[in-house]
């Protein structure tokens, strides 16, 4: 074994042994850093799991097109190579909804039929239903508004809907939540560095007159800061796997309430605990915020030890 491999096992052997002295006072820094970092280990599971689904509606925006009541059949049918056109700088299906067919929709799902007979005629328009699928974000499918807005000046159109409005609207919102988490894991991040910072201090005025004698012995500054650095890391990283099993004990009850609201919707959402990749990555950030902390307390405490 090298000798780089031989001193940092000895400074994680340190690092445990300093753990197993007073398991306590580690167990209870670890659940107090970890509070720190369930809110923001929270916050980036549940935005894990709206971004597919907000990714998926934003490539697939609508936009229904309606024809004026006195325009003829002949004038909704050859507006279709327009339109056609108008839509085709992405991949579009453009489907030609017939007033009669459309009458014939709403009397199977409103459920309204002997209403709508006593209407007499028919009142709905020819429409057109365009699915626009060439848009790669809701960024990109802010397009759609110029191509509404080219629709609308076809002769006999008398509107035109879009229904990516709202998507672009959760778009935002997510934009603002991402934001609103970022500031609230640097400040938890600072937070996770003090409590770190000050744990090491206090283990380096208990250990004030072991570290004198070592260095008097011409053990190196490095030799004697690895066994804290270790600690911090290891403190930070324990830390980051409490809060990633807090957050995942608590998906159950909020799966359970989310069905029932996602019932009502048809749909079937369920959040889902973050992958390998995302909980190594949080485990990493964990450690490294441990490390940091330990570093400068190392550095502001040890240069005064003699």
């Amino acid at each position: 074994m090298s000798p780089w491999f031989r001193q940092h096992g000895f400074a994680f052997g340190a690092a445990l042994a300093t753990v197993r002295k007073a398991p306590g006072s580690f167990l209870f820094n670890v659940l107090v850093v970890a509070f720190a970092l369930t809110l923001p280990f929270a916050g980036i599971t549940l935005l894990d799991n709206v971004r597919p689904l907000s990714e998926q509606l934003s490539v697939d925006p609508e936009i229904s097109l309606f024809m004026k009541t006195e325009a003829s059949r002949a004038e909704a049918e050859a507006l279709a190579p327009q339109i056609r056109a108008i839509v085709a700088q992405g991949k579009a299906s453009v489907d030609f909804v017939p007033r009669e067919e459309a009458l014939a929709a709403l009397k199977d799902r409103s459920g309204l039929a002997d209403v709508l007979v006593t209407l007499g005629e028919n009142p709905l328009p020819d429409s057109y239903v365009m699915k626009l699928d060439g848009f790669a974000s809701t960024g990109a499918a802010s397009q759609v508004d110029t191509i509404a807005e080219r629709l609308r000046a076809l002769p006999g159109v008398d509107m035109v809907q879009v229904d990516s409005a709202w998507v672009k609207r959760l778009a935002a919102l997510l934009g603002v939540l991402r934001l609103a988490l970022l500031l609230l894991a640097l400040t938890l991040g600072i937070v996770v560095i003090a409590v770190v910072f000050n744990t090491v201090r206090l283990q380096v005025l208990t250990q004030k007159e072991e570290i004198a004698v070592s260095k008097m012995l011409g053990a190196t500054d490095n030799f004697i800061h690895r066994p804290f650095y270790y600690t911090g890391a290891l403190l930070g990283a324990c830390a980051g796997a409490v809060a990633l099993g807090a957050v995942a004990l608590a998906l159950a009850p909020l799966n359970g309430a989310i069905a029932e609201f996602a019932r009502l919707y048809g749909s079937n959402f369920q959040l889902m605990p973050l992958g390998g990749l995302p909980v190594a990555g949080l485990l990493a950030i964990s450690a490294g915020l441990g490390l940091i902390g330990a570093m400068l307390s190392v550095q502001r405490h040890l240069a005064r030890v003699r």
